[in-house]
């Protein structure tokens, strides 16, 4: 069987996803890669994520990224007609997952509530900014700003001025949280026969992310500093440059591993009983003595010692590295994917399963399938009966 017709978990199921920029693609391209049938919504003009940059072959890298694999079709959802284009599809979905403003599918009739009341056995999930409790439920919400409102920048990068985390951390982590929603109530509906409605949002995301550091200050009345390539409560962690300039990060989580750095890696077995460094509590309230010691040795000798001091010692390591540096990184693995007539190489699925694909299927150009997809859902004629598929379920269930 060739790779590209593997049989995948999700085949057969139907996802009409209403969405824009980055958490609910992320979602959507997760379930296509699994198998599932994407038909995207987009507005007349076309995701705005669409526009972000023009890096790969003309396109957005933020596109290209996470809407291969689906069916894009424009409709203006203000036109009865474009709606109830839409609303025909919804009744042969299995999932909708929207994140639009506050409040607008509600506006338009098709909020979720209303949709698992005409459609059973559909699931519903709705990407929000700050969800729909508390006094910021109306306000727009992106990436950065959640970053701001939840805390993260406050615990993150280096004592200073303020610093974005350099990938949209709260859009992806609401994407995973509602693929994990999504996939947990299709197995519900197998049991039930009934769908569900999943709500996520930004904040919530960004918050539950942030356990640790609230834990540590509700409870421990301390809020953990902003302390660059260092942790905040275990030394030494953190990066020490070699002679030949290159910065080699170092972890070390017990006080086996210490005793094995100190003899190893530092030759200072003198230091397992000097009463600053005789446990993690004491090295982190004497870091600059801990890191000033550790930076001394590391000063004194190239990167490839320290390296094989510290695989002699077991200590755990990482090159700090850029970009480019993962580019060409040993363990990367990337997986081909065609755009615009040119041939992208873009990270792998984290996941390895025995359905992955070899490459990755093109991302739609848009409204690429909008007149496929107008004729598929065309409404009924007047031999057809319309409330056929209100009265029968969208499918046998599907394992998932």
């Amino acid at each position: 069987m060739s790779a590209q017709h593997r049989p995948k978990p999700l085949d057969g199921m139907l996802v009409v996803a209403l969405e824009q920029a980055v958490a609910a693609p992320w979602c959507t391209s997760r379930l296509a890669d699994a198998g599932a049938r994407v038909i995207k919504i987009e507005r007349p003009e076309g995701d705005f994520a669409r526009g972000y940059d023009r890096a790969v072959h003309g396109e957005s890298s933020y596109f290209v990224w996470i809407n291969r694999g689906k069916e894009s079709i424009a409709l203006d959802l203000k036109q009865p007609d474009d709606l109830a284009l839409l609303e025909r599809m919804l009744v042969q979905a299995d999932v909708f997952i929207q994140n639009l403003a506050p409040g607008a599918t509600q506006r338009l009739g098709i909020g979720s509530d209303a949709l698992r009341q005409r459609h059973p056995r559909l699931v519903t999930c709705d990407i929000s900014g700050y969800g729909d409790h508390g006094s910021l439920q109306l306000m727009k919400a992106y990436d950065l700003l959640i970053q701001a409102e939840s805390g993260l920048i406050s615990i993150s990068g280096a004592p200073g001025e303020w610093g974005r985390i350099g990938v949209s951390l709260c859009d992806i982590t609401a994407g995973m949280n509602a693929l994990i929603g999504i996939q947990q109530a299709l197995f519900q509906r197998d049991r039930t026969g009934r769908g569900s409605g999943i709500q996520v949002s930004l904040f919530d995301s960004a918050a539950e992310l942030m356990g640790v550091p609230y834990l540590q200050t509700r409870h421990g009345g301390k809020a953990p500093e902003r302390v660059g390539l260092k942790h905040p409560t275990i030394a030494p962690y953190g990066a020490f440059t070699c002679a030949d300039g290159r910065d080699i990060l170092v972890s070390i989580q017990n006080e086996r591993e210490w005793a094995d750095f100190c003899r190893e890696v530092l030759r200072r077995p003198d230091l397992l009983t000097h009463p600053q460094f005789a446990s993690n509590a004491v090295r982190v309230e004497n870091r600059p003595l801990v890191d000033g010691t550790v930076a001394e040795v590391f000063a004194g000798l190239t990167s490839a010692e320290v390296i094989d001091r510290l695989t002699t010692a077991r200590t755990a390591f990482g090159s700090v590295n850029s970009v480019q540096d993962l580019i060409s990184h040993p363990q990367l693995r990337t997986r081909r994917m065609k755009v615009n007539g040119h041939v992208a190489e873009v990270p792998a699925l984290p996941w390895i399963t025995e359905w992955e694909d070899d490459s990755y299927r093109e991302m739609p150009a848009i409204d690429a399938q909008g007149e496929a997809l107008r004729r598929e859902f065309a409404a009924p004629g007047p031999a057809d009966n319309p409330a056929r598929h209100d009265t029968t379920p969208h499918r046998a269930s599907t394992p998932v």
